[in-house]
């Protein structure tokens, strides 16, 4: 089996691999241990190259907005950057961005929500290199992953902040509909571009939940997320029912199984096992669900030896990938609390 032949089976859970795939989370890893990782290697490549990591991923091409953002704003630290949603970080010890600024915090009605300045993420001049990509990937054997992580809650409360988008749901339903639903629109459009381009996968990430339970209660969720996850889903579907959707949420992800199954997700990542009963999840939920992590970066990753990790590898790739269903990945992306050791550990272990 090639990657891609490799990735799908086991995914659509339609017989067994040759292996296990495997990738690291998002294919890299955070800024200083891409450092340790150029040290180590002496490696111009990306990671997902030098190690061949069984996926590669695409993403939407720039922008030609201009919007000027710290214009929503009174004050701002010298040293803040925006993305393409007007959310503006300054960075941390880590180089990880600490997001400070939320440019509709202070909105009070639905006409100023609908009047931001909405980034064009399903602009079609955005997508025009991407179906090239997707193909070159695949005639090289890979899985392609399309790429919408933030998809719409995360994106929600980074707008807003948290605090207020969470009592939205209570005081301002009006205006929590008007923020998902704007999402919703851009993302139902992305999710229709990459489905066009031929994406193998599509790679939303929202986490509802935290390592205690839920974030929100099943009917808020109900109420303002999970109608534009499916919208997502049924456009993606429509243009190719064989595209698989995946989710990525952090935390005791148990509690929500339900309700993301019901919004159409096939493949859940990243399966923390330090707050998740895995062998539960993989008894109940396997048969209709694969899986994508599994391998702890709150626990074996960064405290464990070398041989920790290769038994985790083991020991996950048989409680989640018996009959298949499994592709194996650190829970998140990785760390500089994360020896460089153990990084080679886990990829040695998966490859086998």
């Amino acid at each position: 089996m090639n990657s891609r032949e490799r990735v799908l089976t086991a995914l659509k859970r339609k017989g067994v691999p040759d292996r296990i795939p495997f990738e690291i989370s998002w294919g890299a890893f955070t800024p200083l241990l891409m450092k340790t990782y150029r040290e180590k290697t002496a490696s111009d490549l990306s990671p997902e190259e030098y190690f061949d990591f069984d996926t590669r991923f695409v993403l939407p091409g720039p922008t030609q907005k201009k919007t000027d953002f710290p214009g929503y704003f009174a004050h701002l630290d010298d040293r803040v950057s925006f993305d393409e949603w007007g959310v503006g970080s300054v960075p941390t010890l880590y180089e990880m961005p600490d997001y400070k600024y939320h440019p509709l915090e202070k909105m009070e009605r639905v006409d100023q929500i609908n009047a931001f300045a909405w980034p064009d993420l399903g602009a079609d001049y955005r997508y025009v290199e991407v179906a090239g990509k997707v193909k070159a990937y695949q005639q090289r054997g890979y899985a392609v992953c399309g790429e919408m992580y933030q998809t719409i809650f995360e994106i929600a409360w980074l707008l807003r902040g948290m605090q207020t988008f969470m009592t939205d749901f209570y005081l301002e339903p009006e205006i929590a509909r008007a923020i998902c639903g704007r999402i919703t629109e851009i993302r139902v459009r992305q999710a229709r571009q990459f489905a066009q381009a031929g994406v193998d996968i599509i790679r939303l990430g929202d986490d509802i939940v935290t390592q205690q339970g839920r974030m929100m209660s099943r009917e808020s969720y109900r109420e303002f997320i999970q109608p534009g996850v499916k919208r997502i889903v049924a456009a993606a579907k429509a243009v190719n029912p064989e595209v698989l959707v995946f989710m990525h949420c952090c935390g005791r992800v148990e509690a929500a199984l339900d309700e993301l199954m019901e919004a159409g997700i096939e493949v859940l990542n990243p399966v923390q096992p330090e707050c998740n009963d895995l062998r539960r999840i993989k008894q109940k939920y396997g048969g209709r669900l694969a899986f994508w992590g599994g391998i702890g970066v709150q626990s074996v990753m960064p405290h464990g030896s070398p041989d920790d990790v290769r038994r985790a590898v083991r020991e996950t790739s048989e409680l989640l990938g018996t009959g298949g269903g499994l592709l194996l990945a650190p829970a998140h992306i990785l760390d500089p609390a994360v020896p460089w050791e153990n990084v080679e550990a886990f990829i040695e272990a998966a490859r086998r």
